[in-house]
């Protein structure tokens, strides 16, 4: 994949096993910027982890426990948080769900899957 157009067309991106009942496809990207599909089954969770990049993610469908930094809130759609960069952030899907991850500057490692 480079560099995405400036239209979004979802259909056409791949989507990649990230975790157990987790997926995910880029949707689009430049080097300053990359907006993220993740798709979760009810129960999956998104382990504990950290990257330097900053990411706003948006509840687009479900509902999300979600950790950043030890604090815990539950999270439905059409509600969101930021995560600063190397700060310790994960969910868990209380049902079937989609976030809209964006990350700046981009995940330059999922263009690799």
């Amino acid at each position: 994949m480079t560099a995405s157009d400036n239209f979004v067309r979802p259909g056409e991106a791949d989507w990649t096993p990230t975790e157990p009942g987790v997926k995910r496809r880029i949707l689009t990207y430049n080097d300053q910027l990359m907006v993220v599909e993740v798709a979760f089954e009810e129960g999956a969770v998104g382990s504990l982890h950290r990257h330097p990049h900053i990411q706003a993610s948006y509840v687009a469908e479900g509902a999300f426990e979600v950790t950043i930094s030890g604090r815990t809130e539950v999270l439905t759609k059409g509600q969101s948080f930021i995560v600063p960069g190397d700060e310790w952030h994960g969910c868990r899907a209380l049902e079937a769900g989609v976030l809209i991850d964006t990350f700046t500057p981009m995940r330059a490692e999922f263009l690799a899957n």
